[in-house]
């Protein structure tokens, strides 16, 4: 990585992409919006963002994104997915369609609108990583993580159905990041910093690198 601030590419196919672009852009880095296969050029990071998880897939076959996307990904690359990006990022999806994408990167299994639907909705302040100020986060249609593997780390819980059980809404494993709220509808930049964080830490390999 250059010694330029990180140059993160979001998925801008569906979803809350200026919302993504307007927190990492407080945080000091730069983004660029991915949308065909040479916008992946030289990027740092990538967010997967929120949206409906199955047209997003048939969003990225159509733009040839898929291929190129899942070699990068092989490199190491730093990558957060939100919500829907949870989805597309987890290694097993209980009530997904055959055709539905996946990336496999972390080691979880996740069922869509897990939380409800749309006006099932809501915020909730959570404990994220250790720290004792809360974040409060916002779940809309949120995939509910119903298994994780060993090497996956919980890095906020959850409550879940009004109740109080707690379930795990915010996940890291190597390089990957996944959260089933949306952080970038709040001011809370800790979420955008820790993708910013790896982007420094994790090395990365040149198998599937477009740099």
């Amino acid at each position: 990585m250059s010694k330029a601030s990180p140059l993160v590419g979001i998925l801008a196919l569906q979803g809350d992409v200026r919302e993504h672009e307007a927190a990492l852009c407080d945080l000091g880095a730069r983004s660029k919006e991915i949308r065909r296969p040479s916008d992946l050029e030289g990027i740092d990071a990538l967010v997967l963002p929120g949206g409906e998880s199955t047209t997003l897939s048939m969003l990225m076959l159509s733009s040839g994104l898929v291929q190129p996307m899942t070699e990068l990904l092989k490199s190491n690359l730093p990558v957060l997915g939100t919500c829907a990006g949870m989805i597309l990022l987890a290694s097993d999806i209980e009530d997904g369609r055959p055709d539905q994408i996946s990336f496999g990167l972390l080691d979880i299994s996740v069922r869509r609108n897990g939380f409800g639907r749309q006006v099932s909705s809501f915020e909730e302040d959570l404990e994220f990583d250790g720290s004792d100020v809360p974040m409060r986060a916002i779940f809309i249609r949120a995939p509910l993580v119903t298994r994780k593997g060993e090497d996956v780390e919980v890095l906020a819980y959850g409550s879940f159905g009004g109740s109080s059980a707690q379930v795990p809404v915010a996940l890291r494993q190597g390089n990957v990041m996944a959260t089933a709220f949306h952080p970038e509808l709040t001011h809370d930049g800790r979420v955008h910093g820790e993708l910013l964080k790896m982007c420094v830490s994790v090395e990365r390999s040149s198998t599937g690198s477009t740099r």
